[in-house]
């Protein structure tokens, strides 16, 4: 298990795959927050509540990509 778990951060941690998936997080995340959460961004309500919902944003497509990646390699 800590021997796959280790291979699979040697693959996610490749310079390409990073740039890659790092890439995807930044653009879908920036447009499900400006999609969800556009109206607070432009009031200016910033909230801790709000700032982790933004994080979360950009942390979902970051983890979804890195296992499409995972998947792929292991076919």
């Amino acid at each position: 298990m800590i021997a796959t778990l280790k291979a699979f951060a040697r693959i996610v941690a490749t310079p390409v795959h990073l740039k890659r998936t790092l890439l995807i997080a930044f653009v879908v995340g920036s447009w499900l927050n400006l999609f969800n959460h556009g109206d607070e961004l432009l009031r200016g309500a910033m909230s801790a509540h709000l700032a982790i919902k933004l994080a979360l944003n950009y942390l979902t497509p970051f983890i979804v990509s890195n296992f499409g990646l995972l998947a792929h390699q292991r076919r």
